[in-house]
């Protein structure tokens, strides 16, 4: 609980938080094995019950955060599992980047550094992941404090 200009508010604990994440780290681990459909719906499945149980907070931008940091380590996953300059590019473009801007995504050495670029973030998008059928946490959050 927290109080703010008189009024009593609920908020998600950080420890909470922390323990969400090492799930999700878990689940995101880099050199997991399995297709990108069994991971998301094992994600799909933390997420909607945490979600779930914290809906009564009164603290969006919580959920925020956890959605872009969720994204970024999918990122930083696929980024990874592409394995070589050539088929980086390739996929790149295969998702859209224009072939010029698609040699930027294609080289670097660390997996989270890449994933936060703006030409891995243009075809990995959220309506990419929302197309693959990630759950947002912030959009689940909304539909169930709104219902």
């Amino acid at each position: 609980f927290f109080r703010r200009k008189g009024a009593v508010y609920v908020r998600v604990a950080s420890q909470a938080v922390e323990r969400l994440q090492a799930k999700l780290r878990q689940l995101t681990q880099r050199t997991r094995p399995g297709t990108l459909d069994e991971i998301l719906k094992g994600i799909n499945r933390q997420v909607t019950g945490w979600v779930g149980y914290f809906r009564l907070a009164d603290t969006p931008s919580v959920f925020a955060e956890l959605d872009e940091w969720l994204r970024r380590r999918l990122r930083q996953l696929i980024w990874k599992r592409w394995k070589r300059g050539k088929t980086r590019w390739r996929e790149l473009v295969k998702l859209g980047v224009p072939r010029d801007k698609a040699g930027l995504g294609a080289v670097g050495t660390s997996p989270w550094r890449m994933a936060a670029s703006p030409v891995v973030q243009m075809a990995l998008s959220n309506a990419y992941f929302r197309r693959q059928g990630l759950v947002s946490l912030a959009e689940r959050y909304r539909q169930l404090r709104s219902a």
